[in-house]
């Protein structure tokens, strides 16, 4: 393999993090060589940029993360995110009329629906669904019993989460119509179904920041687990797909790791890939 720099593009839920939302020291250790030898590694999530500061901030600190041409990806590509200037480069945005219209549609199939601002997570009311989310993420959150008629800013994104699979399956089905060219919907995993501005993907986010970096797509690795992570594995020269990934994840990827997140996967591709 040519001695160049590379760049790793890396999801971060069921990926670089664990089940139990850790990175393992096989990981930290093959983050740490890869940075160390000129190679930048991006995180790469669907989490809201609040969820993927904690992360930035714990690398940053201990792999050098953070340091000048260092970035991130949140909301699924609708944001880009500059780790050393903290400071947000990109963000694309949902109209509140297409925002009302998602809250009204899965209330009435009964389901959980979140948006976010720039510093909470915003829901309507308590929930089941609310506190299993919470509980896998480190961000604040705000009870608006209003929403989403007082929204002050239009949101990135809004979730659907359905603990149901039938339920939120029919409803991803009844706003296909309504959806087209006007906004992306895909799931982020079983329960959770992102709906996020037209055209935005973690491919497209790839292709942006690589445009804004000037780095060729010849020199970009990404690796995932789920249906949101599949664009960027088709974008990048190499498309990685976790050995506990989905099988359409896989069935998009160049390479299939043998170990899964919990046994430093990522430390896997760095290794064969990187270095």
């Amino acid at each position: 393999m040519e001695n160049r720099s590379k760049i790793l593009f890396t999801d971060l839920d069921d990926t670089l993090l664990n089940r139990q939302k850790e990175i393992t020291p096989e990981n930290r250790r093959a983050i740490r060589q890869a940075v160390r030898r000129g190679h930048r590694v991006v995180l790469c999530s669907g989490r809201p940029l609040m969820g993927v500061l904690p992360q930035i901030q714990a690398l940053g600190r201990e792999l050098d993360l953070s340091q000048p041409g260092c970035y991130a990806i949140a909301y699924n590509g609708g944001v880009l995110y500059d780790c050393s200037r903290e400071q947000v480069i990109y963000k694309e945005i949902l109209p509140i009329s297409y925002v009302r219209y998602i809250f009204q549609k899965a209330r009435q199939y009964d389901l959980f629906c979140q948006t976010y601002s720039d510093t909470h997570l915003l829901a309507p009311h308590p929930s089941p669904a609310l506190d299993l989310y919470l509980a896998g993420s480190e961000m604040p959150c705000k009870i608006v019993p209003s929403l989403p008629d007082d929204l002050k800013e239009e949101p990135a994104k809004v979730l659907v989460i359905g603990e149901d699979p039938k339920k939120l399956s029919a409803y991803a089905q009844a706003i296909q119509g309504w959806a087209k060219d006007k906004i992306s919907v895909f799931y982020s995993n079983a329960m959770y179904l992102e709906h996020v501005p037209l055209g935005v993907s973690k491919g497209a986010a790839i292709k942006r920041l690589c445009s804004y970096l000037d780095i060729p797509l010849a020199d970009t690795i990404a690796a995932g687990d789920e249906q949101n992570d599949i664009p960027m594995l088709q974008t990048a020269q190499i498309g990685v797909a976790m050995a506990n990934a989905t099988p359409a994840c896989k069935a998009c990827a160049d390479y299939i790791t043998k170990n899964d997140c919990d046994h430093s996967g990522i430390a896997e591709v760095i290794d064969r890939f990187m270095l």
